[in-house]
């Protein structure tokens, strides 16, 4: 994709003076040029141009408050003179895979006070005898070479100048709100839990209610019986036997007329 038509989709709808951070990685620059970029953009903080083909920044526009440049994976040789003039604000450089042969090409950045980290990987200069130490004298004001500062200590992961103030801040705010959801969710956890459980105590108690409810009711039916027996045992032996006869019922009549007969 063109460079000037990866502009237009970038700003989507957005004023050049809105944007902040822009990419324009892997689009075609124009005969190695920067192409479509302009110093409307004068609030742009970080820009990225990795693999463009560009062989030289002198269509590079005044970009005054820009900070952070990723120039890595093109073909550039010299001409960094430009960058101390219309970036002057510049912190972070990153000229990794490009071809750069000597440290006095290097010179020009010189110009630049507040650059602090400069990034050479894959450049013919890395492979001078004293590369690290040549630079760090011609760039006193670098506190980063490569990742690493003079003394081979490794550079953080990440640096709130160049990433954005209010990035760390979002971040402390976003991992608040997921330590709120995780809370929320927690004490639902504990609410569904104390109804299963009342719920079970419900159960074992009507079930404890039910089994004592039929126990009585056994207990009933066994005093009835008990009573009913206690009563015919009270009552005189000719009463006794009459009761019995009755509860046994009456004989069919057709019997009876048997009987007669016979």
């Amino acid at each position: 994709m063109e460079m000037k038509k990866r502009l237009t989709l970038e700003l989507r709808n957005k004023k050049p003076g809105e944007v902040k951070e822009l990419v324009l990685d892997n689009c075609r620059s124009d005969d190695g040029k920067i192409v479509g970029l302009s110093s409307d953009f004068e609030n742009l903080e970080f820009l990225s141009m990795i693999n463009i083909n560009l062989l030289s920044v002198s269509n590079l526009p005044k970009l005054s408050k820009l900070r952070k440049l990723e120039l890595s994976d093109n073909r550039i040789s010299g001409g960094l003179e430009v960058l101390a003039e219309r970036t002057p604000n510049l912190t972070h450089l990153n000229l990794s895979g490009n071809k750069i042969k000597d440290i006095n090409t290097l010179e020009p950045l010189k110009k630049l006070p507040n650059l602090h980290s400069l990034d050479l990987f894959n450049c013919e200069v890395t492979m001078l005898i004293n590369y690290r130490e040549s630079v760090f004298t011609l760039l006193p004001q670098l506190t980063y070479l490569d990742g690493f500062d003079a003394d081979d200590q490794e550079a953080p992961d990440s640096d709130p100048e160049a990433d954005g103030d209010g990035l760390e801040d979002e971040y402390e705010n976003g991992e608040g709100e997921e330590e709120d959801d995780d809370e929320e969710e927690d004490d639902l956890d504990e609410e569904v839990i104390d109804d299963e459980e009342d719920e079970d105590d419900d159960l074992e108690g009507e079930e404890e209610e039910d089994g004592v409810d039929d126990e009585e009711e056994d207990e009933e039916e066994d005093g009835e019986d008990d009573e009913e027996d206690e009563a015919d045992d009270d009552l005189p032996r000719g009463e006794k036997r009459k009761r019995n006869i009755e509860d046994e019922g009456e004989e069919d009549p057709e019997d009876e007329e048997d009987d007669e007969d016979d």
